[in-house]
């Protein structure tokens, strides 16, 4: 079993967080090798719910930017390869959601999880769009 609670993302042990992105796969798409930039994501996420296991290991991260009211953007959801299709992940979300329940929840979804959140019920939304910045570009 596990328990999902709202954490400082801040205060979170970047190496196990590392641990945690590498072990979801998040880690492919995510800068966790540059600590100082993987450390400041953490930091300035304004909502970031974990899940730990009865062991008090990390095995799930809900990491998000809200204003609490009109929207929610769930940057991060990793969850442990060894816990995936047990719950992990839709509970975090529910916790998300729990933290700022009038918002909207919005994401952009891995490759590889496409197929996941309309499970969850989220719904497709055709007009998203992306720019990377200018360092992320060089």
């Amino acid at each position: 079993m596990w328990k999902c609670e709202q954490v400082i993302g801040g205060a979170l042990d970047v190496e196990e967080a590392a641990a945690l992105y590498r072990a979801s796969t998040l880690a492919e798409r995510r800068p966790v090798q540059d600590t100082r930039r993987f450390t400041q994501m953490l930091a300035g996420a304004n909502l970031v719910i974990v899940a730990r296991d009865e062991d008090g290991r990390l095995i799930g991260i809900s990491r998000a930017i809200t204003d609490g009211v009109y929207s929610t953007y769930l940057s991060d959801l990793a969850v442990d390869l060894a816990y995936q299709g047990k719950g992990v992940g839709r509970d975090l979300i529910r916790a998300t959601r729990e933290a700022a329940p009038q918002a909207k929840l919005i994401l952009l979804s891995a490759p590889a999880a496409v197929n996941y959140y309309p499970h969850v019920g989220f719904t497709a939304h055709n007009s998203a769009w992306t720019m990377d910045g200018p360092a992320a570009q060089a």
